[in-house]
């Protein structure tokens, strides 16, 4: 279905409900997995992404179409991804080496998980990342969007997410050579 379509739907009082079922089917699924991947933990993510589809339908009506539906829920998806991180390092201050070995124990105990030791530690290595290389990483890699895309969800430069993901990419494949 078209944003166009959707958005009628959204906005319409006698097919709104149907247009909200439409709207979280069609999107809940990409938005999760890319959260999923910035915080790791499923009871996390999931939360996220409740938070996420909560804010864009509060916030349905201020929705210019200026850009994708998918872009414009990305966007909420990244922040609400980078400000539970950020909440997240302010509440546990440990080292990186404590971080490392925490994920891995994560992952491998992680009933959804179910990547073998090389994927593991690409987890490891991603999740170790920044949190701006982290998000392009992922947007890139997995979700497979454009640089142009990236930029109206990050407000970032086209430019600079090249860099930050040519960074992040060096920064996993150290990882993964050292270990």
């Amino acid at each position: 279905m078209s944003d166009s379509e959707l958005m009628a739907m959204l906005t319409s009082p006698e097919h709104r409900s149907k247009g909200v079922g439409l709207f979280i089917r069609q999107f809940q699924k990409p938005i999760y997995y890319y959260i999923r991947r910035m915080v790791l933990n499923h009871e996390d993510a999931d939360d996220i992404t409740q938070q996420v589809f909560i804010k864009a339908w509060k916030s349905i009506d201020s929705f210019r179409g200026e850009s994708k539906l998918s872009t414009w829920l990305y966007r909420i998806a990244h922040n609400e991804s980078i400000s539970f991180l950020r909440s997240s390092k302010r509440i546990l201050h440990v080292e990186a080496t404590a971080i490392e070995h925490a994920l891995g124990k994560a992952l491998q105990s992680d009933v959804l998980f179910s990547g073998d030791d090389i994927q593991a530690r690409l987890q490891t290595a991603i999740a170790l990342l920044p949190e701006k290389q982290k998000a392009v990483f992922i947007m890139r890699y997995y979700d497979e969007l454009k640089y142009e895309e990236m930029s109206e969800i990050t407000g970032t430069s086209v430019g600079a997410l090249k860099a930050s993901y040519h960074h992040a990419v060096q920064k996993i494949e150290a990882y993964l050579t050292e270990q």
